[in-house]
């Protein structure tokens, strides 16, 4: 398989986006020096989307006005976006809101009700859900600690883990697992003073090769393709973002690329599925759109080029390619 690199019209395309994209596509493709990376992300803070999702906050803290919901609006959600954009965790408007988030929001009516009285960066009950508080927590410096080791705990023997867990599953979901992953890299990187510890490391590589055994998107006892998740009915080949809870290929490529673990022959089917997607112009397509209320519109159509996608899928072709 021949991995090339953007051409300068791509290039062009992807930094006429938003600052969320702008930023990283400097830092991920292009040799930008670092100051032109920063003054990039700290426009997510006063410009673009991060600026209408920080404006949407309401004065109780949440978005939505609930910590987690079935749309896609809630406090949650929007965290889990703005953890996506870059936004600074140092930055003013983060830390005006997420202290707003850490000093009122609780889980009440939105979790188990043995959850409501639960602070925000608490956590409820549900791998999942856990893991997508515990990533944007971890991002934003604040204390998810009990999250993690809620999450340490409910690793499955195989490695990976499923929100059916509580309910004595024993086979893990690619959909929980890569939410979980997420979740630990970032509580890694943050450091003891957040949750990271060498048993987060650990847990962490367990997951991944958990996926990778099954080389992104393949059965372990037959060798398969997943079609489709059981749950979500979700294709696991089709390209998405948001993606949500959701799995696919190319999110699970790319935190393997963020998380520093080096390509081999696991993931190279993967890596070339990815990469026939390309189009005629060097852009990948929106392949997929989950159903729910969106917080702020992202101007993706499905079927039509995607910057996200785009910027996702040439930076897993440069890691695969050994070019950064």
């Amino acid at each position: 398989m021949v991995v090339t690199s953007p051409n300068d019209s791509v290039l062009r395309w992807l930094l006429d986006g938003d600052p969320s994209i702008r930023w990283q596509v400097l830092r991920d493709l292009t040799d930008a020096p670092a100051q032109a990376v920063a003054a990039e992300r700290a426009r997510v803070a006063s410009e673009g989307w991060g600026a209408r999702l920080l404006a949407l906050q309401g004065p109780e803290g949440t978005w939505g006005g609930v910590a987690w919901n079935h749309g896609w609006d809630s406090t949650m959600h929007v965290l889990w976006l703005l953890w996506s954009f870059g936004l600074d965790p140092k930055s003013d408007e983060a830390r005006r809101a997420v202290g707003r988030v850490a000093e009122h929001v609780t889980w009440r009516g939105a979790g188990p009700p043995e959850c409501d009285r639960n602070r925000f960066f608490e956590g409820e009950l549900e791998p999942c859900i856990n893991a997508q508080v515990a990533t944007a927590g971890a991002w934003f410096a604040q204390d998810v600690g009990g999250i993690v080791e809620r999450l340490l705990g409910e690793q499955l023997d195989d490695g990976g883990w499923n929100c059916e867990a509580p309910h004595a599953s024993t086979r893990s979901s690619f959909n929980t697992t890569i939410c979980v992953l997420e979740a630990l890299l970032e509580v890694e990187r943050a450091g003891a003073a957040i949750g990271g510890t060498p048993r987060v490391s650990e847990a962490r590589r367990r997951g991944e090769a958990y996926l990778l055994e099954r080389r992104l998107f393949r059965t372990l006892s037959t060798g398969e393709p997943i079609e489709r998740d059981r749950k979500g009915g979700a294709a696991w080949t089709h390209l998405a973002f948001p993606t949500w809870w959701h799995y696919d290929v190319l999110r699970a490529l790319d935190h393997l690329r963020s998380a520093g673990v080096p390509p081999d022959e696991r993931v190279a089917e993967a890596v070339e599925l990815v990469a026939g997607k390309r189009d005629d112009d060097g852009r990948w397509p929106l392949e997929a759109r989950f159903p729910g209320t969106m917080p702020v519109e992202l101007g993706e159509r499905e079927g039509r080029p995607s910057r996200w996608i785009t910027l996702r899928a040439l930076r897993v072709l440069d890691w695969y390619a050994g070019r950064r």
